[in-house]
């Protein structure tokens, strides 16, 4: 692995244990030689993540939509900031240029980029592990609806087992790590959506 796209609100919501996490991933991001990919803000948890692994002389590819730039500020000291013309363009070049998937708490731009690649792995578009940084029990509900989700015969073993979970960055790292990508029939391929 080389770098890790974390997906990632651009709020530091409620609790400070969120920016708390976030700036530890950064800081194990570097320590482990991994560069971070991300949306390329400045705000919320996503310039916290940005702002430790540039602390901590690590790369950062910033991935950000040209009409966003009037929302979210871009972030100045990037290593790369990738200007892109839609979120389409994001998503695809995000997942080109990573090794996995994380999402720290965020809210619904979040979950609906880190589900597209979670989807992806599960047509057998890639095989990069994809987790959750489940902060003080913040994504608790969502997996217990996956989990609701599999009992109900909608979500299949392989691919609810490929779904890593772990509260602290350290151990959502150990579980990367260890990671073998569950065996699914390649339905299409990336360049293909």
């Amino acid at each position: 692995m080389r770098r890790i796209c974390v997906f990632c609100g651009s709020s530091r919501g409620a609790s400070p244990e969120y920016a708390r996490a976030a700036r530890e991933m950064g800081c194990l991001l570097v320590a482990m030689g991994l560069g971070l990919v991300y949306g390329g803000a400045s705000g919320g948890l996503m310039g916290v993540v940005a702002d430790a692994v540039l602390g901590e002389g690590g790369e950062v590819h910033g991935v950000l939509p040209r009409v966003l730039e009037t929302k979210e500020t871009p972030h100045p000291g990037l290593t790369t900031l990738h200007r892109v013309g839609s979120m389409h363009e994001r998503k695809a070049l995000m997942a080109d240029l990573s090794d996995g998937f994380i999402a720290l708490p965020g809210g619904l731009g979040t979950l609906e980029e880190f589900f597209e690649v979670l989807t992806w792995a599960q047509l057998g578009m890639h095989a990069k592990p994809c987790g959750l940084l489940n902060v003080g029990g913040y994504y608790d509900r969502l997996v217990a609806f996956l989990d609701h989700a599999h009992a109900e015969q909608f979500v299949r073993e392989r691919h609810r087992a490929g779904l890593l979970v772990a509260a602290t960055p350290s151990e959502l790292l150990a579980k990367f790590a260890g990671f073998a990508a569950p065996e699914v029939e390649k339905v299409l391929d990336v360049r293909s959506i």
